[in-house]
């Protein structure tokens, strides 16, 4: 398995620029505590949003990071209820691998993620990454303008 390390895709000329665009269900954590994503664990701390995209998949964003990059997507509720949001558009890098790879989720270590043959690696800012699987990747994500 390839292990990757402090990965810049920027510099990488196979890494295409796209955007997510996804509704999804949200919940908070009332503990600390840790979700096992199928890219692997993801700890998470109180207050934590805990997602579960339109895929089925599950995965944990800090409190700040979602307050930056998620929108209540029901007029219904407040930012911070649990219920459905909406992503911001940004733009990320991402690059399809071709074998089997693990890469730590931040430049500073943390949980280490793992993906398959046709997987993607997300680069959502410097030193800040996500695996996603080939078949969510072609259900929520589309290359950027």
């Amino acid at each position: 398995m390839l292990e990757l390390k402090n990965i810049d895709l920027l510099a990488d000329p196979a890494a295409q620029r796209v955007v997510k665009d996804e509704t999804v269900t949200v919940q908070f954590a009332q503990a600390d505590g840790e979700l096992m994503s199928l890219e692997g664990p993801n700890r998470y701390a109180h207050g934590d949003a805990l997602i579960t995209g339109s895929t089925g998949d599950r995965w944990v964003v800090s409190r700040e990071r979602f307050d930056a990059k998620y929108l209540p997507a029901d007029a219904g509720i407040a930012h911070g209820d649990a219920g459905s949001y909406r992503n911001r558009p940004a733009v990320v890098l991402a690059k399809q691998m071709s074998e089997p790879f693990s890469l730590a989720r931040s430049a500073q270590g943390g949980d280490v993620l793992k993906g398959t043959a046709g997987d993607w690696i997300m680069q959502y800012a410097p030193g800040d990454y996500g695996v996603v699987h080939a078949a969510r990747f072609a259900k929520v994500y589309r290359l950027a303008d």
